[in-house]
């Protein structure tokens, strides 16, 4: 079985307007400004301004595969994340355009990586485990029994995306990704989306409502380090990867009150209350309070940059300016 090796110069970036997609596609720009980085959308969510401004875009719909195959084509693409999905509580609301998105979309994406000799970053994510999963320490390799769609999904992506490498050569490789917070683009639908929205709203000086219960532990990533996880993952020696699909990767695990303290030690006057979503905090009930992430750290040498601290400083910095206050 020959393994191609990830080049990383002509990329597709499935998915570039979203929250990952739109600031992992400039960061890609800027680490190969020789190659062709190519922001892949859907019509209804074009790139905009930078993004638009800074390199190449094409339509490329993850469950039409002659529009991906044209865009490989046309840029020579080495290396295609897919990036397009529904998260976890849209995911619930709607289920079978989640499975048509996740695993219609992959299966495209990884024929038409076979056929052209793609490397292909699929994310997986915390939502990947379920209630029987160990929930401290959760261990690389241990049972995935998710109860949501959005976990079904995931654990799915894993298991088809290491078939394409078994069976085919594909060059598949993901990390599971913990809640991402971020003060570019916001999230959309997402279990750990309260993470991003407590920081709004204490530079906005407006009461924060929190949807998940006090206590509740979850895994978190500040974006910078949730980019370089996937650049790395992506560029490591594939001759060291034991695991590939997929990766646990850890930087903090916080619960809604440990991030609410982090804030008012910058903005004192800060305030929250508790309406616990159901439907949110069931999913965040079966997620991993923290995962064990030594084999990322052994095999491609992953370490996180940021804490809690050192990223709600960096967040409330960076929204001051955005938001103008």
């Amino acid at each position: 079985m020959v393994i191609c090796n990830t080049r990383m110069k002509n990329v597709l970036i499935i998915g570039s307007t979203g929250q990952i997609g739109s600031e992992l596609t400039m960061k890609l720009r800027h680490l190969h400004p020789e190659g062709n980085i190519v922001a892949g959308y859907i019509p209804g969510f074009e790139p905009k301004g930078e993004l638009l401004e800074s390199g190449p875009s094409a339509v490329v719909n993850v469950v039409d595969a002659v529009q991906i195959a044209e865009a490989v084509g046309r840029y020579k693409i080495d290396t295609i994340y897919n990036l397009a999905a529904l998260l976890s509580a849209t995911a619930e609301k709607f289920p079978l355009k989640a499975w048509d998105i996740q695993m219609n979309g992959l299966i495209n994406i990884l024929e038409v990586a076979r056929e052209h000799g793609c490397a292909v970053f699929t994310p997986s994510s915390i939502g990947s485990f379920g209630p029987s999963t160990p929930h401290k320490d959760t261990p690389q390799d241990t049972i995935q029994r998710p109860t949501s769609m959005y976990g079904v999904t995931k654990v799915a992506t894993e298991l088809l995306s290491d078939y394409y490498f078994h069976k085919y050569g594909v060059d598949t490789r993901s990390v599971r990704f913990p809640g991402l917070i971020s003060y570019t683009t916001l999230p959309g639908g997402g279990t750990t989306d309260y993470a991003v929205e407590i920081y709004y709203a204490a530079v906005k000086g407006e009461e924060f409502v929190c949807p998940i219960a006090a206590g509740t532990l979850m895994d978190m990533m500040y974006m910078p380090d949730a980019l370089k996880a996937a650049v790395d993952i992506m560029e490591a020696d594939p001759s060291k990867l034991i695991h590939r699909n997929s990766f646990n990767i850890a930087s903090m695990s916080f619960a809604p009150e440990d991030v609410f303290a982090a804030i008012k030690k910058i903005i004192p006057d800060a305030k929250m209350r508790y309406e616990v979503d159901p439907v949110r905090q069931a999913i965040a009930d079966s997620w991993p309070d923290n995962m064990d992430d030594s084999c990322a750290r052994a095999e491609w040498g992953w370490m996180p940059h940021y804490d809690l601290d050192s990223m709600s400083k960096d967040m409330i910095e960076h929204l001051r300016i955005k938001l103008g206050k």
